[in-house]
């Protein structure tokens, strides 16, 4: 790929204020499969929303040599057009609004989905149909239902898959996941995870205009599945924070910094393609601050130290979760955001314990994580390799390292977090069955599986349930 270092650094600075974007118009795309690319070819790429995640992704891939970006796609024109007078000339790119029309122009091997989370599973289901490859933005999906009809689309034209859970990537996460699932801790009892912040539920605003460049076609497109509500400021600007959009995004988020939490959970207990059995909420849901925030000083092996001060201060609903495994071990979600691994998980044995964070890890006894084998620590971006992983299977047709399956995986325990806060049964066991999909003794919860739809942005009906 072009390098691009100075005009993109200046741009990103200046970018960071512009607004939310989205994805691309609504309609099928055409069925298209490229032809298998060889082991030294280069592979082209596409890049649909233009937000805050696509420009760290954009860095992140400059030291890639067999990537080329050559289109970008976003529903909000001034931001395409912002992109184009910043790169489009030097680099090469095309800029599309439209979705389709970028698919059919360019000859494409894949696309990056960096959009909302409300809009990644339409543009995520429409782009494979097409014959692409995909880079999903985590989380993957904005509900465990519309989470697996992805995972079928994706088995049925046969696409390579990578979810942005970029932990798994990580070699020394890896490394520490390994020595946890071969037993160097014992058979593990107990998992610590954080206590994440849910979202919120939008009230009812006064209609507030538009930005400039935004029409009501475009507020359409933007708001995809979610209800089409009057347009405000707080919405379009601030989408993480509310059910209808998400769940639970930003730091400390049950969905922004969690997916990557349970997913560093899933991969040291080896529960991949699985997840939990039972689920209880232990405490009433309470808004509440992120952490204590007590002066202490702050020991060498703790491996959130550089993530206390990201949520700080940041107060919203809040409960106490247990879950079960169908082995025994107990996931017990209670962690603040000052103290523990924020992006990661205590691993808890009989021979002892091992925490695992991004890029970090500690252990007790110590000398579990010391030794000739351990990985270092990384040397490039936290996300290129996750990246580069992602081109090396597009050309090889291999299973990535954070498969659509395993993105499902992690996404749903953050799901379940949220549903069974919301049915509020403090106490009581809800079972709930990994195979299905589905809770077994608690209707009221499988009704929130699924979420409706708004007509024009269903998922391909060839591929849904009856």
């Amino acid at each position: 790929m072009k390098k691009t270092s100075l005009t993109r650094r200046t741009f990103l600075a200046s970018a960071a204020a512009s607004v939310a974007g989205g994805y691309a118009a609504r309609a099928n795309t055409a069925k298209v499969v490229p032809g298998k690319i060889s082991p030294n070819e280069t592979v082209t790429i596409g890049l649909i929303g233009l937000g805050g995640r696509c420009r760290n992704m954009i860095e992140d891939s400059e030291g890639l040599h067999d990537l080329r970006i050559a289109a970008i796609c976003d529903c909000f024109r001034p931001r395409v057009d912002a992109f184009m007078r910043a790169m489009g000339q030097e680099a090469g790119w095309r800029g599309y609004v439209d979705l389709r029309e970028m698919i059919d122009k360019e000859k494409l091997d894949g696309v990056m989905v960096e959009t909302t989370t409300h809009a990644r599973a339409w543009v995520t289901c429409h782009a494979m149909m097409a014959g692409l490859d995909v880079y999903i933005e985590k989380p993957m999906s904005l509900s465990i239902a519309e989470g697996r009809q992805m995972v079928e689309v994706a088995r049925k034209y046969k696409r390579v898959t990578q979810v942005g859970t970029q932990q798994r990537s990580i070699a020394l996460n890896n490394w520490a996941s390994d020595l946890v699932k071969n037993g160097a801790i014992g058979k593990v009892h107990t998992v610590l995870a954080p206590n994440f912040i849910g979202p919120l539920r939008w009230e009812p605003k006064p209609e507030e205009e538009m930005p400039k460049g935004g029409d009501p076609g475009w507020w359409d497109v933007w708001t995809n599945q979610a209800p089409l509500r009057p347009y405000h400021r707080d919405i379009h600007r601030g989408w993480a924070t509310w059910w209808d959009y998400d769940g639970g995004g930003l730091s400390f988020g049950v969905t922004g910094w969690g997916t990557h939490s349970y997913d560093q959970i899933q991969r040291g207990l080896g529960t991949d393609e699985t997840g939990p059995v039972e689920i209880v909420l232990e405490e009433p849901v309470r808004d509440l601050p992120t952490g204590k925030y007590e002066e202490r000083v702050i020991s060498e092996d703790e491996t959130g130290a550089p993530y206390y001060q990201m949520p700080r201060n940041t107060v919203g609903p809040r409960a106490k979760v247990r879950m079960k495994y169908a082995d025994g071990a107990e996931l017990r979600l209670e962690l603040d955001a000052d103290w523990g691994p924020g992006l990661g998980c205590i691993f808890v044995g009989d021979k002892g314990k091992i925490e695992i964070n991004r890029d970090r890890v500690s252990a007790d006894p110590p000398e579990l994580v010391q030794g000739s084998a351990r990985p270092p620590y990384l040397q490039v971006p936290e996300t290129q390799p996750h990246i580069a992983d992602w081109i090396r299977c597009i050309k090889t047709r291999e299973k990535c390292t954070a498969d659509i399956e395993f993105g499902q995986r992690s996404t749903t325990l953050c799901y379940l977090v949220n549903i069974v806060r919301d049915v509020g049964h403090v106490g009581e066991t809800l079972q709930w069955d990994p195979a299905a999909e589905r809770f077994t003794n608690c209707d009221e919860a499988n009704a929130m599986l699924a979420r409706p739809r708004r007509e024009g942005y269903d998922l391909p009906r060839e591929i849904e349930k009856g």
